[in-house]
């Protein structure tokens, strides 16, 4: 039995959530047991319920070392953290367990003890970040398989969506909005379940914005689209691996280099951090059809059978995982 221990909340967004969802799904396909441990925010359990997946909900930052006590009930045999940043409470609470732990993107004090840090979203300091083993870039990024049957160059810009994650924390689809009707655009908005800013919303909307809430598939909806606005997560690299360019805008600090390193691969456009961003980018002329091609050449979909490789190794009693 492997946990995947993940925190979904408006502050924090859902997009650890649709990772682990993505990355247990692969999971399934083999044949692996695992259950989800995971606060109580409503729509990520609704989503885990959608999904079929076996989930409790733990309190994850009550200092009781509740870990070792699900670690022994359950039978635990390998722990994956999918959090951002954990504290060494919880890393030595799992370690003293006696697990396997992996944590993904993890700079927190707490990863130092980590067996392995998936670090597919960080692009800068490799030699800085903690963990025994460190698999970092692109090559491990766990993309949404259903992307190989979407993918097309795009050549011009005849439709616009606009996806700023599962929650939106600041509310950055409205001002996203607010811009693109000052200049006439026109655009399709997508909501996730946690998006809590509708009263907003709905005064910056116009006829030329079609609103849609909690698509059954991102992916899909991409496909119907020449250019993207999006967050500084895992969803610009659904969107380039796609075909699809992005405009990024960072919701958290540390999508600000996500960014960069978009912008640096060809794929997409960065726009700035929420709190600072270049309004007058969204208006630019962008040369789609480079960008597009460069998304299908540079963002590949193998990352997600990489880290079960790497998760499997584990499993199979191995000291180290085995990176490919």
């Amino acid at each position: 039995m492997l946990a995947l221990c993940v925190e979904s909340s408006h502050a924090r967004g859902m997009g650890h959530l649709f990772r682990a969802l993505n990355l247990a799904d692969g999971m399934r396909l083999r044949g692996w047991s695992f259950v989800f441990l995971i606060n109580a925010h409503e729509p990520a359990l609704a989503l885990l319920a959608e999904h079929g997946h076996r989930y409790e909900v733990v309190g994850l930052d009550n200092g009781t070392d509740w870990e070792q006590e699900a670690i022994q009930r359950l039978g635990i045999r390998i722990w994956i953290d999918d959090r951002l940043n954990t504290d060494l409470g919880h890393g030595h609470a799992v370690k003293a367990a006696g697990v396997p732990w992996v944590t993904f993107d993890d700079r927190g004090p707490g990863a130092a003890l980590a067996d392995l840090n998936i670090a597919a979203l960080v692009f800068e300091e490799p030699a800085s970040l903690p963990g025994r083993r460190v698999l970092q870039g692109p090559d491990y990024l766990i993309l949404n398989p259903e992307i190989a049957r979407f993918q097309r160059v795009r050549k011009d810009v005849q439709s616009l969506v606009v996806t700023m994650g599962g929650s939106d924390t600041y509310g950055v689809t409205v001002e996203v909005v607010k811009k693109l009707a000052a200049s006439g655009r026109r655009a399709t908005i997508i909501v996730g379940p946690g998006f809590a800013h509708w009263t907003g919303l709905e005064a910056v909307l116009t006829p030329d914005f079609l609103v849609r809430c909690g698509v059954s598939s991102l992916i899909a909806e991409f496909s119907r689209h020449d250019l993207a606005i999006t967050g500084g997560g895992v969803t610009p690299f659904e969107a380039a691996a796609s075909g699809l360019p992005c405009i990024v805008i960072a919701n958290e600090d540390f999508e600000v280099p996500v960014g960069k390193a978009l912008e640096g691969l060809g794929v997409a456009r960065f726009a700035g951090h929420y709190a600072a961003v270049d309004w007058a980018s969204l208006d630019e002329t962008m040369a789609v059809e480079p960008m597009s091609r460069a998304g299908l050449a540079r963002i590949g979909l193998g990352g997600r059978e990489r880290v079960l490789d790497a998760i499997g190794a584990f499993r199979d009693g191995d000291k180290w995982p085995r990176p490919q």
